[in-house]
C-alpha cells in the first residue's frame, strides 16, 4: 500500500542543480499512434480490419493474417499482471537515477501481452487497468495501475514521474483577474498545491475575488502583466526558480473579423496580450523551468496554456481572436520541444465559448470557468498534452478529424 508522500524539504541553495536526463526516446513512426493516445488520455491499440485481432507493439502488418490495414482504435483497458520484476541497477542514466524501478508483463483481455511500468500497488495475478502515459522524453509508454482505487494511489513514485500532479508543488497562475484564473486558484488549492502565485496586472486596482484570495493560505498575489516584458522579467527574477507549474490564463477576447474592423489597433492588442504575452512568459520563466527538470521532488513539472478551440478552426465571428489563438498554438509546439529536454510537460487545454461577459451574446452551450479549472487539475494529474473541455470543443475536434472543409464552411454561418 502506498504511503502518502511528505511535503518536499526546501532545496539546499548551495547544491548544484543536476542536468536533466531523459529516458530513451527512439520510436518508430508507426508507434506514434500510442503517443497520440497518451496525449489525449486514451488507450488505443492497432486492430486488424480484416480479422479484428488486436496487435502490440506497433506493426505494419497483422501478426495473424498479414493484412496491412491496422488502424489505431480505442481498446479495452483491462488486463492481468502475469509477472513483474524490479530493475535495481539499470543501464540507462535516467532509470539509474530513479532506481529501483518496477516493470511487468500484462496479458490484455483483448489479446496482446504488453511490457508496462508498474504502480506499486499492482501484484502478480491481479487485474490491472492499463493506460498510455507520456514519459519525460515525451514518448508514450504503457503503465499498469490497480483496477480498483487504492489509498494514496496518485502518490506512487513512478506514477508521479509520468504526471504533473500539483500536490505540494508551487504554481503560477498568470491572470488572477479572469474568472478562469480565480477558479483555477481554488482548484489548485483543493488539489494540495503548496503555493499558488496569482499574477495580477496593476495590483493596486481592486478586482473581483481579491478579498477571498487574500484570506486563503498558500496564496501570494504578485504583480504580473504578461504583455509587459519588464513586468514578466521582474517577476521571473523574483520567483522564476520557484515555479514548478505555470498556468497561462492570459486572455484578450474581442468579437470581429477582418472586414468589419477599421485599422489594426484591436488586432495589435490581441497580439500583445495573447501571442507576445505568451512569448514574454516563455522567455522569462522557460529557461529556469527547463533547467530545474532534475530537481527531484522540487523539480519543474508542467506548463499549461488555456486556448480557444478556434485556434484549430477559425470562427469568423471572432476571426481575429481565433487567429491570435492559432499563433499561440503554433508557439506552444515550439515551446514544448524546447522544454522537453528538461522533462517539463506542456499541456494545451482547448475550450469553446466560455460563460463570461465577452461571449454574452453567443448562444449555449458554453463552458463554465469552474469546469475549465477542474479540467486543468485533472490534466495535470493524468499527464495529458491535449485536453478538450466542453461540448463545442469536443465536437470541433471530431469534425476537424472527419472533414475539415465541412467544418470551415459551417463555422462561417
Amino acid at each position: 500500500m502506498i504511503n502518502p508522500i511528505d511535503p518536499p524539504r526546501r532545496k539546499n541553495p548551495l547544491l548544484r542543480t543536476r542536468l536533466p536526463a531523459s529516458p530513451p526516446r527512439a520510436r518508430s513512426r508507426k508507434s506514434h499512434g500510442f503517443t497520440r493516445a497518451a496525449a489525449e488520455g486514451r488507450f488505443m491499440l492497432q486492430r486488424c480490419a480484416a480479422c479484428n485481432t488486436f496487435a502490440y507493439p506497433a506493426r505494419d502488418a497483422c501478426p495473424s493474417c498479414l493484412s496491412a490495414d491496422l488502424p489505431f482504435v480505442d481498446a479495452p483497458r483491462r488486463g492481468t499482471l502475469l509477472a513483474e520484476t524490479t530493475a535495481r541497477v539499470p543501464s540507462d542514466v535516467y532509470f539509474r537515477e530513479r532506481a529501483p524501478w518496477r516493470i511487468g508483463l500484462v496479458k490484455m483481455d483483448c489479446g496482446p501481452t504488453i511490457v508496462a511500468h508498474l504502480h506499486a500497488d499492482c501484484s502478480e495475478g491481479a487485474p490491472v487497468r492499463m493506460s498510455f502515459q507520456l514519459d519525460k522524453s515525451g514518448q508514450a509508454v504503457a503503465f499498469a495501475r490497480p483496477e480498483e482505487e487504492t489509498p494514496n494511489m496518485d502518490d506512487d513514485r513512478q506514477w508521479r514521474e509520468m504526471t504533473a500532479d500539483p500536490k505540494f508543488r508551487r504554481v503560477l497562475v498568470t491572470n488572477g483577474r479572469s474568472a478562469i484564473g480565480l477558479e483555477t486558484v481554488t482548484a489548485l488549492q483543493a488539489a494540495g498545491a503548496k503555493t499558488v502565485f496569482v499574477g495580477v496586472a496593476e495590483p493596486w486596482r481592486p478586482f473581483a475575488g481579491e478579498q477571498h484570495l487574500r484570506k486563503l493560505d498558500g496564496i501570494e498575489i504578485v504583480a504580473l502583466d504578461a504583455s509587459d516584458e519588464k513586468s514578466v522579467a521582474n517577476l521571473a527574477a523574483d520567483i522564476g526558480g520557484k515555479v514548478d507549474i505555470l498556468i497561462n490564463t492570459t486572455e484578450y477576447i474581442r468579437p470581429g473579423g477582418v472586414l468589419d474592423r477599421k485599422g489594426t489597433a484591436i488586432a495589435r492588442e490581441e497580439i500583445d496580450h495573447a501571442y507576445l504575452g505568451f512569448l514574454n512568459l516563455a522567455q522569462g520563466f522557460g529557461p529556469a523551468m527547463r533547467m530545474r527538470g532534475a530537481d527531484g521532488v522540487n523539480s519543474s513539472a508542467a506548463w499549461v496554456n488555456v486556448l480557444s478551440v478556434y485556434a484549430l478552426a477559425n470562427w469568423p465571428a471572432y476571426g481575429a481572436y481565433s487567429a491570435s489563438q492559432a499563433a499561440c498554438l503554433s508557439l506552444s509546439h515550439c515551446l514544448r520541444a524546447e522544454l522537453r529536454p528538461g522533462g517539463v510537460k506542456l499541456t494545451n487545454l482547448f475550450t469553446g465559448p466560455v460563460d463570461t461577459e465577452w461571449f454574452q451574446m453567443v448562444p449555449p452551450p458554453k463552458v463554465a470557468p469552474r469546469a475549465i479549472a477542474q479540467a486543468i487539475v485533472a490534466a495535470l494529474k493524468s499527464g495529458l498534452e491535449d485536453v478538450y473541455v466542453g461540448d463545442v470543443a469536443e465536437e470541433i475536434r471530431q469534425r476537424l478529424a472527419a472533414n475539415p472543409k465541412a467544418l470551415e464552411r459551417e463555422l462561417d454561418r
